[in-house]
């Protein structure tokens, strides 16, 4: 089914006071973005590239590839690009908003690893504390090793693991921890068959289960995407006393302003605003049944809902160097230890075949974090310094300091995804880049 071709709108988002709120943007905003940009001496985006960026979701939404898309490009904490195109669902062809809702999936990692984080400024946690300390299921954690057995067959073999679990390695991705789909065939296969999603859960009960499995790697040595971040959760939830969202609602959602990000849809109001992914995109449609099916576990790793007037608070507040409106989130040295690459050379840490972060980019904590041009040719467009992580629903984030701008997709497709968030990433840079 395909969305209608002219269903391309300027957001109209609900008013709310204080918040991000939908522009048209004049000659005179341009003039005034432009004269400011050139007295702090960084690049104003082209008006004329920034349409390339309309173009390109126009056809996405009229090929039916899309079902429909929020864009937001901000600059000095104002938004110089905001657009939605066509229908948040294309069974009801409620058109998108800026309050639109969208499964954030792996974009939740962020906001846990802040959460983490804040705990760690309070002197409540420390990266180098044992996991096992919180959890003691992980006291007796161990690696799998593929072995060959007496009758010629490959099995897990089960050794000790060289030093525990720390809570640095559930920050960076380097615990061991694995998803079911992801690392060698035996592990996966031990990860199936362990009955992890089975019944009800709550994040005490995932952690528990998930301790009981082989780890993938050795402690800090290899950066694997996986449940570290689920994990992180239950930790939060020990330390703090509230449940994942209590805890982060109380210090991250209601002193931002993020009314819309949560676990789980609490009115008809906000399951209306829901963005659907198409009927085709049958494994994003399994894994949003799947979460939606499980009210009771608040996955840190991938169960937040949000808007973009939301998740456009959260990555100010990122881009201020955790702070935002004269409230401060997170110290400076919390912020740094957060932003700094933790995976790079000297770490000890070597990266999988599915290395997310991408080419350029090492890892902080929850962020991938760019650090060198990268060795493609020409290397991938971005700026050194530059903080991003996307997810398996096609939501994605950028913060960039240098350029003193915030940009961010929501959509929800597993499809389509893999060859739009680059060609977007491309459009947003291109459109700050001097003309040649």
């Amino acid at each position: 089914m395909k969305a209608p071709a002219r269903q391309i709108l300027h957001c109209t988002a609900r008013s709310r006071a204080g918040r991000l709120v939908a522009v048209v943007l004049s000659l005179a905003i341009w003039t005034n973005t432009t004269a400011a940009n050139e007295a702090a001496n960084i690049p104003a985006p082209s008006p004329n590239k920034l349409e390339r960026i309309t173009e390109f979701f126009n056809n996405e939404v009229a090929t039916g590839k899309l079902p429909g898309a929020v864009v937001l490009i901000q600059q000095h904490g104002k938004p110089v690009y905001l657009k939605c195109f066509g229908v948040q669902d294309v069974a009801t062809k409620i058109p998108m908003t800026a309050d639109t809702i969208f499964a954030l999936h792996s974009m939740t990692k962020p906001i846990t690893s802040v959460a983490a984080m804040m705990l760690i400024d309070a002197g409540k946690l420390s990266p180098a504390d044992p996991v096992s300390k919180f959890i003691p299921a992980f006291a007796d954690a161990k690696v799998g090793v593929s072995s060959v057995a007496p009758d010629g067959q490959y099995a897990l073999k089960l050794v000790p693991a060289d030093r525990p679990v720390t809570i640095m390695d559930l920050l960076r991705h380097t615990s061991g921890i694995t998803y079911d789909y992801i690392g060698g065939k035996l592990i996966m296969k031990a990860y199936s068959e362990s009955g992890l999603f089975d019944g009800r859960y709550s994040n005490k009960v995932f952690a528990d289960r998930i301790a009981r499995l082989p780890l993938a790697r050795q402690p800090g040595t290899l950066w694997r995407y996986g449940h570290s971040t689920d994990v992180l959760g239950r930790i939060i939830e020990i330390v703090s006393g509230q449940t994942l969202y209590q805890f982060e609602k109380q210090y991250i959602f209601d002193p931002l302003g993020m009314t819309s990000t949560k676990f789980v849809l609490e009115s008809a109001d906000e399951r209306a605003r829901m963005a659907e992914p198409l009927p085709s995109d049958t494994i994003l449609k399994l894994a949003e049944t799947q979460r939606r099916a499980h009210p009771e576990w608040e996955s840190g790793g991938g169960g937040l809902v949000s808007s973009l007037t939301d998740y456009a608070r959260f990555a100010q507040m990122i881009l201020g160097g955790g702070q935002l409106d004269g409230k401060r989130y997170l110290s400076p040295a919390a912020f740094k230890s957060m932003t700094s690459d933790h995976i790079g050379p000297g770490s000890g840490v070597a990266r999988d075949y599915y290395y997310f972060p991408g080419d350029g980019f090492g890892y902080g904590y929850g962020f991938a974090v760019r650090t060198d041009p990268g060795n493609a040719k020409p290397p991938p467009p971005g700026s050194i310094g530059e903080l991003k992580w996307d997810s398996g629903s096609g939501t994605y984030f950028g913060v960039d300091p240098k350029l003193d701008m915030i940009y961010i997709l929501l959509e929800q497709t597993q499809n389509e995804r893999g060859r739009i968030t680059p060609a977007f990433r491309k459009l947003v840079y291109d459109a700050f880049a001097a003309d040649k």
